[in-house]
């Protein structure tokens, strides 16, 4: 196939299992087309998680995944913890870098709708810098709750909608499935 190569913006995001699933399947598929990727999770990071083994076993030359928060964050009326806070704005700041470091042609923002939704981060400036993007790189953002502005300027958007759940039968997280 000819390419024509246009750096895209996708979403994943929805109520439902799959979000994080659905971008490293791209990133497997980008991986094998010679595609270097750079997955940076805004708000994992105190599990091991089966993603951080896959990677290594690629090559962090061709999938590179970077833990950056230190897991669960307090929602709701409780404000997120300063710690989390600092953490995402780091990993904000880092995903900064790398879009525009011309080191990857695949970026995933992973869990980074949550950490606007939380509060952690504005969206305006997550807007900005896919505005500013360079034109071969292509950006996903997963997470529940995307924000307008970012369905707005996404290329593709899917929503992930629970039909059924292994927890509603009492059925926990599943190793290789879950994480």
């Amino acid at each position: 196939m000819p390419e024509d190569r246009k750096g895209l913006i996708l979403v994943y995001t929805g109520p439902g299992k799959g979000k994080t699933t659905a971008a490293l399947g791209t990133a497997f598929r980008a991986v094998g087309q010679g595609l270097r990727v750079v997955m940076i999770q805004f708000i994992k990071g105190s599990w091991h998680y089966g993603e951080l083994d896959a990677a290594e076993a690629l090559g962090k030359d061709r999938l590179e995944v970077l833990p950056m928060g230190r897991g669960f964050v307090k929602i709701g009326a409780e404000k997120p913890e300063p710690e989390d806070v600092r953490k995402v704005q780091e990993a904000w700041a880092l995903s900064c870098e790398k879009i525009s470091s011309g080191n990857y042609d695949l970026v995933i923002l992973d869990e980074i709708n949550y950490a606007i939704s939380y509060k952690m981060l504005d969206p305006e400036p997550v807007a900005e810098a896919l505005r500013r993007k360079p034109d071969s790189v292509h950006v996903i953002l997963t997470g529940r709750n995307a924000h307008p502005s970012l369905i707005e300027l996404a290329d593709l958007v899917t929503e992930m909608r629970e039909v059924k759940h292994p927890y509603q039968k009492g059925i926990l997280a599943q190793r290789g499935i879950d994480y």
